[in-house]
This record gives C-alpha cells, sequence and structure tokens, in this order.
C-alpha cells in the first residue's frame, strides 16, 4: 500500500463517518455526534498528511502538525490549516468526555445540539479540506 493509497483510504472511512453523522443528530445522541466526529477529523487530518508524505503519530490531535508543515501544502488548502488545526484540538479535547463521561459528567446529559452542529461543521470541513487536497494538481 502507498501513501496515497493509505492517505486515500483514510479521507474515505472519514467521509464514511460523516455520512452517519446526520442519523445521530437525528436520534439526539448529540454525545456520539462529538466522538464521531473527533473521529472523522483525526482519520481527514492523518489523510492529508499522508498526502503530503508526513508520517502521522499515533496521537488523536495532529493538527499542530498541520500549520508546522503549512509550506507543505498547496494554496487554498492552507489557508485551512488554522481552522483545521483548532478544531481538532477542541473534539480531542472532548472525545473521551463524549464517550466516557465520568462520575459526575453523563455525556447524554452535558452535550446538546449546538455542541452536535459545531462537532458536524468541523468534520465536514476536514473532510472538505482533505478531498479538496487529493483533487489539487500541485497536492
Amino acid at each position: 500500500m502507498t501513501n496515497l493509497s493509505l492517505a486515500e483510504n483514510y479521507i474515505r472511512k472519514a467521509r464514511n463517518r460523516l455520512a452517519v453523522l446526520s442519523v445521530l443528530v437525528e436520534a439526539g445522541d448529540f454525545s456520539d455526534v462529538v466522538r464521531e466526529s473527533q473521529e472523522a477529523v483525526e482519520l481527514a487530518l492523518k489523510g492529508m498528511l499522508r498526502r503530503q508524505g508526513i508520517e502521522p503519530p499515533k496521537w488523536h490531535d495532529v493538527g499542530g502538525l498541520l500549520t508546522q508543515h503549512a509550506v507543505r501544502f498547496p494554496e487554498p488548502v492552507r489557508g485551512r490549516l488554522e481552522r483545521l488545526a483548532a478544531d481538532s484540538a477542541w473534539l480531542r479535547e472532548e472525545r473521551e468526555l463524549a464517550f466516557y463521561g465520568d462520575v459526575d459528567f453523563i455525556p447524554s446529559e452535558e452535550y446538546d445540539r449546538a455542541d452536535a452542529e459545531r462537532a458536524v461543521e468541523a468534520a465536514r470541513f476536514a473532510v472538505e479540506s482533505a478531498e479538496a487536497l487529493l483533487g489539487s494538481a500541485e497536492g
């Protein structure tokens, strides 16, 4: 498997997660929307890194690597990197709480539609950015 085919696989997986978010939103399962959005963003960003020949680390928030290697990305994708990094950082912060909760934090009671909409928008933006990179001649 080449770096490009693995990048494409990550982005396909991110696109698939994005597709299920509407079902979770409709069900009112806002904490799972946040969690699945985080995974979609992580996969999209790792796909973008791989596409540019950068081996992604085995941690969840790789947004800082995008901005660190910004010169390796073509415009207009480069102009998206700061937002992608910010979205990734926010969703990484929410990852475990959204899934597992805590003694005094019940995920299904703590996340609301606004959180879910923010997470879906972050996932959509990440997948669109990754697809734009795959489609770019310079990428």
